[in-house]
């Protein structure tokens, strides 16, 4: 071999060289890998912790010390009308008050209607009764499953004069899998602000 081969020799052995174990590691990675589960962002979630909500409305309840009640601003929105805004989890219940005018059934079936309005994409919906006589609390609570944009809505009445209400939204795509956790939490909080409610 004269000495003009030699560089040329060297290049193909160390290209050669190169792919081979380039080839053998891909083979070995392809023996040993386990595809990892789809995983999403962890979330911590405070204790659940309460205080009471009172102003010039027919009505009071206890919301969470790690959200805040604000009056809707929207272009809707009536006297009464109040969102439970959770900062940390971008997420808020909607409250809407109207007072009753032999319309009770109307009212009822409304806010049935704008449940339902979900199970297109709904995989089940739920619904618990809640009946509180000493209070005249009167609703249903409505456990909407799957990739909707409300997972939790509710309403109150005394059945004659008071009714209100309720949906939670978050700002961010709808995905159950990932937000089961903070759905689940603020459920709990939505019962306990149904179990303290009280109208004046």
């Amino acid at each position: 071999m004269n000495r003009s081969n030699k560089p040329l020799f060297a290049n193909h052995f160390l290209i050669t060289a190169c792919m081979v174990m380039a080839v053998m590691a891909a083979g070995g990675c392809r023996r040993n890998y386990t595809p990892k589960p789809r995983g999403y962002f962890r979330i911590d979630l405070p204790e659940h912790a309460y205080r009471e909500y009172r102003s010039d409305c027919p009505f009071s309840f206890e919301f969470p010390v790690y959200a805040n009640v604000q009056p809707d601003r929207s272009r809707m929105a009536r006297p009464c009308w109040f969102n439970v805004v959770y900062p940390d989890f971008n997420g808020t219940i909607h409250l809407s008050y109207q007072t009753v005018k032999k319309n009770l059934e109307e009212l009822t079936e409304d806010a049935r209607t704008l449940v339902y309005k979900h199970s297109i994409k709904a995989d089940a919906i739920g619904e618990q009764l809640f009946t509180h006589p000493d209070k005249k609390v009167y609703g249903i609570l409505y456990d909407i499953k799957g990739n909707t944009a409300s997972s939790v809505q509710f309403f109150l009445t005394d059945s004659s004069r008071h009714f209100i209400r309720g949906a939670l939204y978050f700002n961010a795509s709808p995905n159950a899998d990932s937000l089961a956790p903070v759905i689940r939490f603020c459920r709990e909080d939505i019962i306990h602000l149904i179990e303290t409610f009280s109208w004046q």
